[in-house]
């Protein structure tokens, strides 16, 4: 992902209204992303913590999506595998992120949503190289099939949001 400024996210959204992108709070450690390292950028609003926001690069450009997560947050009973990276190793939570859906059907209130980690690691998760064994001999090859993972599932989810 290319370097992105506040202006350009809070242009970016589909399901999000005015007040909502004017409220939203960019991530503190905004400056000193490793932005070549990231497929999407996530976060959560550190003054809403039930609000969280995600922006991917499209071939259209920036595409921004505001996420709500349930009350009371993941249930500590059992634990849930991300849609987006797909991560076994990982010990993050991992919660219901739910998006309106955009245009006409969001604002009659439908929504769509899916698992993703609580705090939006997924970029690094897909870059984790496994140790190399008898099926995957190659680590790297197994890193670029999950970026490449990473990447189609959030684009499907994308648009069933903008759908």
């Amino acid at each position: 992902m290319e370097k992105i400024s506040d202006r350009q996210i809070r242009s970016s959204f589909i399901n999000a209204t005015r007040s909502e992108v004017a409220k939203l709070n960019i991530p503190p450690n905004f400056d000193s992303l490793d932005w070549k390292n990231l497929d999407f950028l996530g976060w959560r609003d550190g003054k809403m913590p039930l609000r969280a926001y995600v922006i991917v690069p499209t071939e259209r450009g920036l595409t921004g999506l505001l996420l709500r997560a349930p009350e009371g947050g993941a249930k500590k009973n059992r634990t849930v595998l991300c849609e987006m990276c797909r991560d076994v190793f990982s010990k993050e939570d991992v919660l219901l992120w739910v998006a309106r859906r955009g245009g006409k059907s969001g604002r009659n209130g439908n929504t769509v949503g899916t698992l993703i980690c609580a705090d939006f690691i997924c970029s690094a998760n897909v870059r984790r190289e496994p140790p190399a064994n008898e099926i995957n001999p190659d680590p790297g090859v197994v890193v670029t099939r999950q970026i490449a993972g990473l990447q189609t599932r959030i684009g499907k989810f994308l648009g069933r949001v903008a759908a």
